[in-house]
């Protein structure tokens, strides 16, 4: 008997999930009715987030390692879920990575792959391998996490604004074909500016460890005047995967204290 909630009786992939904005996901999605896989190149942490969920909410959530810029992790992975889950009606494409902060002119290629594999190919990966699943589900919903660095640049993070854009152009592209080919999936991004998760620990690190003074300078730019917290990203996260936003797709949500309406 499916749980009562926003998103009751759907089931959800979720990548990158062992902490930050995908741990926020994975309960926002469980606690409104989905059951989710949540995956992540962290095992344990992952395991330990779907044995967290299953003990409030019994048999909601499953857990795979998983390296999400192999392609054959994510046959297995969407596989498996799949079967675990019966069907799969929510992909979101969570897993990111930082990149070094270097000017163009002393950029590597290893870094430019890097940040490439895991913001980029791993997205494409999701969506091939996702997408006949969705289709079945007779209701799907992609949710490709992005970045405002995906539409506004700054220097010295050109690889990361690189596959951020990618993300945001390649969600359209998506989104357009699906529609086409009346699949009724939808596409959509969603770009967050500086959230209060571990991706945050470079810039902590150049103001000395000292947390509070990091994010009172990452703030100046916003707004509203603070960063975010994960949930901020995760109601967009349920919106999208809701039946709410049926007739949503090819979009891009900003979630960003009103940093790009400047």
């Amino acid at each position: 008997m499916a749980r009562p909630g926003r998103v009751a009786g759907k089931q959800a992939l979720i990548t990158g999930a062992a902490g930050g904005l995908g741990e926020a996901m994975a309960w926002m999605l469980a606690r409104e009715g989905a059951r989710v896989a949540v995956t992540d190149l962290n095992a344990g942490g992952a395991e330990a987030l779907a044995a967290a969920i299953n003990a409030e909410l019994p048999a909601a959530a499953f857990a795979y390692a998983h390296d999400v810029t192999d392609e054959a992790a994510w046959v297995s992975v969407v596989e498996r879920a799949v079967a675990d889950m019966d069907g799969l009606s929510i992909l979101v494409n969570n897993a990111g990575i930082g990149c070094d902060f270097v000017w163009s002119e002393q950029d590597t290629l290893e870094n430019w792959r890097r940040v490439q594999a895991v913001n980029v190919e791993s997205v494409m990966f999701g969506c091939k391998h996702a997408m006949p699943h969705l289709r079945a589900s007779g209701a799907g919903s992609i949710v490709n996490i992005s970045s405002v660095a995906g539409l506004a640049a700054a220097p010295g993070m050109g690889a990361y604004n690189a596959t951020k854009a990618a993300v945001w152009m390649y969600t359209k592209t998506v989104a357009l074909e699906a529609a086409k080919g009346d699949w009724n999936v939808r596409c959509n991004s969603v770009h967050p500016v500086f959230i209060k998760t571990p991706i945050l620990d470079p810039f902590i690190a150049m103001a000395g460890g000292d947390e509070a003074k990091a994010h009172e300078r990452l703030s100046r730019g916003i707004p509203l005047k603070r960063i975010g917290e994960p949930n901020d990203v995760a109601y967009c996260v349920l919106y999208l995967a809701s039946d709410e936003s049926k007739f949503v797709t090819g979009a891009e949500f900003k979630i960003d204290g009103g940093m790009l309406a400047q």
